[in-house]
């Protein structure tokens, strides 16, 4: 079945030159080419999760930035609310004892014209009275 003669050697020799051949000039080439491919995935994809986790960190601190903003600005809102709620507080305090000292004001310069028209009328009374004496007893039993 099998003849061991020169050309077997040769095959061997032959298939083993091949092999080195191959293995010098396709598969170390391509071997390299698939590690230098990997190595390049790799990378990209340790730059790419790098890149996100940057990105979810700065995500994170411009929801915080935000968040304390709008605590700001609310308490900002809140301050002008109360600082309003006291000058309107101050101008009603303000109008009601303006109020209260025109009232007061009024009610002095009622009094007074009441004296003033009281003291009139006590003249006039005293007026009429002595003119009523003088028509009904004669100017000389008044003395």
């Amino acid at each position: 079945m099998f003849d061991f003669d020169a050309t077997l050697p040769l095959m061997a020799l032959q298939f083993v030159v091949l092999a080195f051949l191959l293995n010098a000039i396709f598969y170390k080439p391509m071997n390299k080419v698939l590690d230098e491919r990997a190595d390049y995935i790799r990378t990209n994809e340790e730059d790419a999760r790098e890149r996100l986790a940057r990105a979810k960190a700065i995500t994170q601190e411009y929801e915080q930035q935000i968040t304390d903003a709008r605590r700001q600005s609310q308490a900002v809102i809140a301050d002008a609310q109360a600082e309003a709620r006291r000058l309107a507080a101050e101008k009603i305090a303000e109008a009601q004892r303006e109020s209260q000292r025109q009232k007061e004001t009024a009610a002095q310069e009622i009094e007074a014209q009441r004296q003033s028209a009281l003291s009139s009328l006590e003249q006039e009374v005293a007026g009429l009275s002595d003119q009523i004496l003088h028509k009904l007893l004669g100017p000389e039993l008044i003395k």
